[in-house]
């Protein structure tokens, strides 16, 4: 069993390491495919890597949802899976939500003029 200590070490390492796979899979994608589908792939695998739930009921610490629900998927089903689920169904809607809401104010493009003679001197 893990003490107090070392809990909160293997829980920062694993959010640490977490972190960094999100910085450079972000650093990959932007510079390849920059816009909106990266940021949202980002956001989406931060969501997935960094989401916390309890392994079972009745503990008191928390561990990797993804782990936890794959395990209590493989192990116990799809039912018994449900608890680790909900919270990376909603950490993945709020990374859409938020990836939608950048796109919208401060990934937009820049409007060009369609107007005929638009940015001329007119004479």
């Amino acid at each position: 069993m893990l003490s107090d200590s070392s809990y909160h070490t293997a829980m920062a390492v694993y959010l640490g390491a977490g972190a960094l796979a999100v910085l450079l899979l972000a650093w990959w994608l932007l510079r390849r495919w920059p816009g909106f589908p990266s940021l949202l792939l980002v956001l989406l695998s931060a969501a997935l890597l960094l989401t916390p739930a309890y392994p079972k009921e009745g503990v008191t610490t928390f561990a990797p949802a993804l782990v936890v629900a794959a395990f209590q998927y493989m192990t116990a089903g799809a039912e018994a899976a449900q608890h680790a689920l909900r919270p990376l169904v909603a950490a993945s809607l709020v990374a859409l939500l938020l990836a939608v809401l950048l796109r919208f104010t401060v990934l937009r493009r820049a409007r060009q003029s369609t107007a005929p003679g638009a940015g001329e001197d007119g004479g």
